[in-house]
């Protein structure tokens, strides 16, 4: 409640400026709106999302996943023409850095709670927010995200193979859904201009999450309840406790790591019959050690994105960190777990 009251009143004065903003919405994201927040819920991600008609999307790597974007001939939303750099490319830096200083005026107006915007974390797309209200401390990352209604780029073509788990028509009626972008700067850009955006499916992986059944009626009220979230949840978990543990050698992880390692595994076994609640610490394993190959291999395809690969062999020492941290837990009973 406290969050959204602070992010209603946001939005409503973003849009209220004669701005560029003004048809800014929210789109909640992450753990919290997936049902998989594994702790007390005092983290959430609020993506503010700006449609946007037609855009050009030239890729600036290899991975399929970041892009240059540029406007098709006569825009309608021109208000977005002071972003474009002096190469014609839509900044991502511009545009977070005028949302930036809106909304670090704005929460000056915030009454009752104090709300203040936390310093930028170099490379991170989001703008942090700290909530206080006695006895709470929430952060909230808000994430500029550009909603454009055309179909997925060539990359997606072989991603999202969920025919055998949800079904082709769930397939394609996601891949009827629109594409959203986030203002994230590629690292791998030899010089860092900030004009750099990559794609975003986290409404897809929302929707996929909360109707996670082979059968329609998986874990709902009338129907068989299955264990894969509580599977995914006891992963995040280890991975978090881990972190907290070796914060240097493993900061390159992270859950989106587990996420994606989680919905390949939902592919591997499609039934709602390989996920039975009762059989949670089995099927936990098979999972786990599911992450254990690919952390080996150092191999883990996005889900969406095949060719983008989230485990390079350039992390080998902390992929090989993590595999003996993971195998260490599963051999002794996970300690980690009563401390």
């Amino acid at each position: 409640g406290l969050v959204n009251g602070v992010v209603s009143h946001l939005i409503q004065a973003i849009r209220g400026r004669d701005g560029s903003f003004g048809s800014i919405g929210r789109l909640g994201a992450g753990s919290y709106y997936e049902r998989v927040k594994i702790s007390e819920p005092n983290e959430f991600d609020i993506m503010l999302v700006m449609p946007v008609t037609r855009l050009q999307l030239d890729e600036c790597d290899d991975t399929g996943a970041y892009y240059y974007l540029t406007f098709k001939r006569n825009p309608k939303e021109k208000y977005l023409n002071r972003f474009l750099d002096e190469d014609g490319k839509l900044s991502a830096f511009k545009m977070l850095k005028e949302l930036r200083e809106i909304i670090k005026q704005e929460v000056k107006h915030i009454k009752n709670v104090e709300v203040t915007v936390k310093r930028k974390k170099p490379g991170s797309p989001a703008i942090t927010l700290q909530i206080k209200k006695p006895p709470a401390e929430i952060s909230v990352d808000i994430i500029l995200a550009l909603e454009v209604q055309q179909s997925w780029p060539p990359s997606t073509q072989d991603g999202l193979n969920i025919e055998c788990w949800l079904g082709r028509k769930v397939r394609r009626d996601f891949r009827y859904k629109p594409i959203y972008l986030v203002a994230k700067q590629n690292k791998k850009e030899k010089l860092l201009r900030g004009n750099t955006w990559r794609l975003s499916f986290s409404h897809i992986e929302k929707a996929m999450l909360n109707n996670h059944g082979s059968i329609k009626t998986c874990c709902e009220s009338d129907g068989v309840k299955c264990c894969r979230s509580d599977c995914l949840k006891l992963l995040k978990y280890l991975l978090e406790r881990l972190k907290m543990k070796h914060a240097k050698e493993l900061e390159k992880f992270c859950s989106y790591h587990v996420k994606t390692a989680f919905f390949h595994s939902c592919v591997t076994w499609p039934s709602d019959t390989d996920w039975q609640y009762e059989n949670l610490e089995h099927c936990f394993q098979k999972y786990l050690e599911y992450f254990l190959r690919c952390l080996q291999d150092s191999q883990l395809p996005h889900f969406f994105i095949p060719r983008y690969n989230l485990l390079s062999l350039d992390d080998k020492a902390s992929n090989d960190f993590l595999s003996r941290q993971i195998n260490y837990q599963l051999n002794n009973g996970f300690p980690i777990f009563h401390q």
